[in-house]
C-alpha cells in the first residue's frame, strides 16, 4: 500500500512544529530565561540549540524518510544484516506512550481553565482563591479525568480522519490560530503600563546575572532546555520524515522546525515577562506560572477575562498539537508491525491511552500519598523523568550512532539521504562533532539528569 504524504511542505513544517511546540517549552522556557539572566542566556540556548538539538532532527528525519515507516520498522529496514539496531524500536514506542501517559491529562487542564476562563469563575478571586481552585482540580480525580477522556477522544478523531484531511489540515489550522494568538497577546503584553522593566529584563542581554547564578549552571540549563525542547530521541519526529517527498534536503525543514520552535518559546516571554512585572508578581516556574501566576494578572488586567481566555486556548493548541502529532506516530506503529486498519489502530490505542493515562490523575489525589521520587513527587515526575531524563537521551544517542557509526546505518548513507533535493546541505566537516563530540555531549546531559535530580543541584 502507498504511504500517505503530505500534501504540502507547509502542513510537514506546521505539524513537525506542532510536535516540537510542547507546553514545556511555554512554561519553562520564560523561567529558566529569568533565572539565569534574561538575553544573555537566550544567546547561548540558540547556539546550543545549533549545535545539539538540530543535528539529531535532521538524523531523525533521515531515518524516517529513507524507510517510508515509523520507528516501529525504520531500523529493521536500514539497518545492517544481522544487527540489532532494531531494538531501538522499544525505547521509541515506549517514549511516544509515556508522554502520553501523562500530557494528555495536562491537555485535559488546559481545556478545563479554557472553558473556566470563559465562564468568568476566576473574577474577583484574590491569590489564594485562584491557588485554592488549582489544588481543588487535582483533588477531583472525575473532573481531571473525564477531561483527559475528551482530550484523548478529540485528538485520536483528527488522526482517524487521515493523514492529509485530518492531521495535517486541523493541526495547520491550530498552528496558524496559535501563532496569530500569541501575536496578539505579547503585543498586549508589550503595551502594559509598568511592563517595561519586564520587557527590559527579558530582552537586554545581562552577562552579570548570569555570571551570578553560575555560569556553569546556566550553561547547563541552556544545554537541558534546547536538547529537551524538540522531543527528540523518540521517534516522534522521525514519522513526519516518512511522509515527505525527497524535493527537498532534510536539514533546511529541520532548521525552519527548529526556528519555529523556538520563537513560540520566545514569544511566551514576551507574554509572560511584561504582564508579571506590570502587576508585580513573580514568573514562577511550571504549572503553578500557568495556572496560579496567570490568572492572578488576567484579574488584575483590563478585559482580563477576555485575554486570560485566548491565552488558554493558544495554550490549549500548543497541548493539542503536540498531542495529535504524537497519536499519529501511534498509530504508525500499530499499522506499520501489525498491517492492522486506521480505524482498529485508533480504536485499540484509544482505549489503551486511556487506561495508561489513569495512573497521572490518580495520582494527584486518590494515589496522592505515593511519592515514587521522594517526598512530594507524583505519578507524573516519575513518568516525566522516565521520558526525559532517560529516554529522550538513550534514543538520541542511538539516533547518533546508527547516523554515523559504520556498524549502523553509517554516515554515507546518512550524508545521501539528508542532503537529497534542494536547500541547505548537512555540512560533511562535522562529521568527526557528530560522531564523537555530539553523543559525549548527550552523555553528559543524560548524568547530569540524574546528578540534579537525587543529588542536588
Amino acid at each position: 500500500m502507498e504511504r500517505e504524504k503530505f500534501s504540502s511542505r507547509l502542513g510537514f513544517i506546521l505539524i513537525s512544529a506542532g510536535c516540537a511546540i510542547g507546553l514545556g517549552n511555554v512554561w519553562r522556557f520564560p523561567y529558566i530565561v529569568g533565572e539565569y539572566g534574561g538575553a544573555a542566556f537566550v544567546l547561548v540556548y540558540l547556539v546550543f540549540l545549533l549545535i545539539l538539538g538540530l543535528p539529531i532532527v535532521v538524523m531523525e528525519f533521515a531515518v524516517g524518510r529513507a524507510s517510508r515507516k515509523s520507528a516501529a520498522l525504520s531500523f529493521d529496514l536500514l539497518e545492517p544484516k544481522g544487527s540489532r539496531w532494531h531494538l531501538t524500536k522499544y525505547i521509541a514506542m515506549a517514549g511516544n506512550y509515556i508522554l502520553m501517559m501523562f500530557y494528555t491529562t495536562v491537555g485535559g487542564w488546559m481545556m478545563l481553565y479554557f472553558f473556566k476562563t470563559l465562564k468568568g469563575d476566576f473574577g474577583g478571586m484574590d491569590a489564594e482563591a485562584v491557588a485554592g481552585e488549582f489544588g481543588s482540580m487535582l483533588a477531583n480525580p472525575a473532573l481531571m479525568g473525564g477531561f483527559m477522556v475528551i482530550v484523548v477522544l478529540l485528538c485520536f478523531g483528527v488522526c482517524a480522519m487521515g493523514l492529509q484531511k485530518g492531521v495535517e489540515r486541523i493541526t495547520k489550522v491550530m498552528m496558524v490560530c496559535l501563532l496569530v494568538l500569541m501575536v496578539v497577546l505579547a503585543v498586549h503584553s508589550m503595551v502594559l503600563p509598568g511592563g517595561g522593566p519586564g520587557l527590559e529584563f527579558y530582552l537586554k542581554p545581562d552577562f552579570g546575572k548570569m555570571v551570578e547564578s553560575g555560569i556553569g549552571e546556566a550553561v547547563f540549563a541552556a544545554l537541558g532546555q534546547s536538547f529537551f525542547t524538540l522531543s527528540i530521541g523518540i521517534g516522534a519526529l522521525a514519522i513526519f520524515g516518512s511522509y515527505i517527498g525527497k524535493e527537498r534536503t532534510l536539514t533546511g525543514e529541520a532548521v525552519s522546525v527548529t526556528l519555529l520552535d523556538t520563537l513560540v518559546a520566545f514569544m511566551a516571554g514576551l507574554i509572560i515577562f511584561p504582564a508579571c512585572f506590570a502587576y508585580n508578581i513573580e514568573a514562577k516556574s511550571g504549572p503553578s506560572l500557568i495556572f496560579i501566576t496567570l490568572p492572578n494578572v488576567f484579574n488584575h488586567m483590563a478585559g482580563g477575562r477576555i485575554w486570560g481566555t485566548l491565552f488558554f486556548l493558544f495554550m490549549s493548541f500548543a497541548a493539542f498539537s503536540t498531542i495529535i502529532a504524537v497519536f499519529q506516530n501511534i498509530i504508525s506503529f500499530a499499522t506499520d508491525l501489525t498491517g492492522c486498519t486506521l480505524k482498529k489502530a485508533v480504536l485499540c490505542n484509544i482505549a489503551a491511552i486511556i487506561l495508561l493515562s489513569l495512573p497521572c490523575v490518580l495520582g494527584f489525589n486518590l494515589w496522592s500519598s505515593f511519592a515514587p521520587l521522594g517526598e512530594g513527587s507524583t505519578v507524573l515526575d516519575l513518568e516525566d523523568f522516565i521520558l526525559s531524563n532517560n529516554l529522550l537521551p538513550i534514543g538520541s544517542m542511538l539516533y547518533l550512532l546508527f547516523c554515523t557509526s559504520r556498524y549502523g546505518w553509517g554516515f554515507k548513507k546518512f550524508m545521501a539521504e539528508a542532503n537529497e533535493g534542494e536547500g541547505i546541505h548537512f555540512p560533511a566537516w562535522t562529521r568527526v562533532y557528530v560522531s564523537y563530540i555530539l553523543p559525549l555531549i548527550v552523555l553528559i546531559i543524560f548524568i547530569q539528569g540524574y546528578a540534579s535530580k537525587f543529588l542536588g543541584n
